[in-house]
């Protein structure tokens, strides 16, 4: 069964589970307009299996769902957003 990502608004991040091991993107929202990624981490174990991924996704879905505009204090989030077109849209003016 695929981990699915948790949505922790109380503590400003989103989390994955999967086989005892776990990741997290974790978020600002400086103002109700803006939500900054600011770190993403996953356990070694699970490195490479596109967790990071699956965990960036969600965090720019609820942006997009929210119509937040996006900072990427994370480096990871940072090369996601320009690798992959369909998010930069969402990019803050000067992020």
């Amino acid at each position: 069964m695929a981990a699915t990502v948790q949505h922790h608004p109380q503590d400003q991040e989103f989390t994955i589970q999967e086989k005892g091991f776990g990741g997290e993107l974790a978020y600002s929202q400086p103002t109700d307009e803006l939500i900054d990624f600011t770190h993403t981490f996953v356990d070694e174990e699970l490195r490479g299996q596109g967790i990071a991924e699956k965990l960036a996704e969600a965090g720019l879905t609820y942006a997009r769902e929210k119509g937040l505009q996006v900072r990427t204090s994370c480096e990871f989030m940072e090369g996601y957003v320009q690798r992959h077109p369909e998010y930069q849209d969402l990019l803050a003016p000067g992020a």
